[in-house]
């Protein structure tokens, strides 16, 4: 394909993986629970990565991809819901270190996948089959773990059909839900950004010297920075940044996602500047595009995991999962934004509307209109927290 389209077509996939949460936080609040769903659509998540092992065809992309975002549907909004879960009134003081620490695990793994996928995929020794056998193997032995664990974790019970929806008749949860979608359309705008780190920053690597350590890496591993500088930057923001900036002013969830759209600013400003450098013939070092990902590493920590434990602590008691995904839908809003730019700028001539920096620099235009509206729209929140009575394991 050519890259305008592989990128319109890579948000579609991402926006579709964050979208179905929706269905998987329905089926976790009111029907299986969230530790069945997380189980049994950890599974589907399996036969998709096999699905992509076994048939390296369009047809074997499309199944395995769907099956993909089927099984993220169910777990991504009852994971980081079911640890929130674990926490009471004793110990919810904790909640910010344990979502600082969840997110560290997840980057943990995402260190590993971006070095070693790419490798596996571009050596003809392994391919496919390989590249996408490994993370299945690993997922199925993640879900056996999670199985292992099922008499440890504390179980919420499912509300029931009839009254899930009975919920929304109750005008505090109806205030509390609309209030939780005021940072949506905000942190939409900051991920449809980030995402792109996987598809035109990959594009841009491919005109860098990518010569760093003694060895020439290839572009899709550039992405590992990102991960491993979570695994760095999030000790130092809980325990060093954060302390700071609160000597000098109340630091509120809300003033973090406000400081992060700024800093999401920066990173595509380095990222144009870089490109503006590949457009008039030079091949700038990746160290360049390494400091954009230091600014968008500090901006999607001050943001995403700010905003994923503000979805949970001011989400209705029986509705976690299904309001953790306004943190979710953020992320799919935005990559369709990203998608359907992608589409639009493509020419029937094969020529594009935006191409090399200015493709970079719209994305700054719309990050920093975006900052700017959050300031004056983040004053007029007032919310609520609601935290689980304490419960034992099942």
């Amino acid at each position: 394909m050519p890259k305008e389209e592989a990128n319109a077509w890579f948000h579609t996939f991402v926006s579709a993986v964050y979208f179905l949460p929706i269905l998987g936080a329905f089926i976790a609040d009111a029907v299986l629970g969230k530790y069945r769903t997380i189980l049994i659509l950890s599974i589907v998540y399996c036969f998709g990565h096999f699905a992509l092992a076994i048939n390296d065809t369009r047809l074997g992309l499309f199944i395995g991809v769907s099956l993909i975002a089927l099984g993220a549907g169910g777990i991504k909004p009852c994971v980081s819901a079911n640890v929130g879960d674990q926490f009471g009134p004793s110990n919810q003081h904790l909640l910010s270190k344990v979502f600082n620490w969840f997110y560290f695990s997840i980057n943990f793994g995402s260190a590993g996948s971006t070095i070693l996928i790419p490798w596996l995929l571009a050596d003809p020794r392994f391919g496919p089959k390989v590249a996408f056998g490994v993370p299945g193997i690993a997922m199925v032995i993640a879900t056996i773990i999670f199985w292992m664990g099922r008499k440890r974790f504390v179980h919420i019970p499912p509300t029931g059909v009839r009254n899930y929806f009975r919920q929304f008749k109750d005008p505090l949860i109806l205030k509390a839900l609309g209030n939780l979608l005021i940072p949506l359309p905000f942190a939409a705008v900051f991920w449809s950004l980030w995402d792109q780190t996987a598809s035109s920053w990959v594009e841009q690597c491919k005109h860098m010297d990518l010569h760093m350590f003694g060895r020439d890496w290839l572009p899709a591993q550039i992405q590992t920075v990102n991960p491993v500088f979570i695994l760095l930057m999030l000790p130092l923001f809980s325990y060093v940044v954060y302390p700071l900036i609160n000597k000098v002013f109340p630091l509120t969830p809300l003033r973090k996602i406000g400081l992060g759209l700024f800093t999401a600013v920066l990173a595509f400003l380095i990222v144009g500047w870089t490109q503006m450098r590949i457009d008039v013939g030079e091949r700038p070092h990746v160290s360049w595009q390494i400091l954009a990902f230091v600014a968008i590493t500090a901006a999607e920590i001050m943001i995403s995991v700010t905003h994923l434990e503000f979805a949970y602590t001011q989400a209705p008691l029986r509705m976690k999962s299904l309001v953790v995904c306004t943190y979710l839908s953020a992320v799919s809003v935005g990559n369709l934004f990203t998608a359907a730019v992608n589409f639009f700028i493509q020419n029937p001539d094969g020529s594009v509307k935006l191409s090399g920096a200015s493709y970079f620099f719209f994305f700054v235009w719309v990050m920093l209109a975006t900052a700017i509206i959050f300031l004056f729209v983040s004053p007029f929140y007032r919310g609520k927290a609601y935290i689980q009575e304490e419960a034992k394991p099942a």
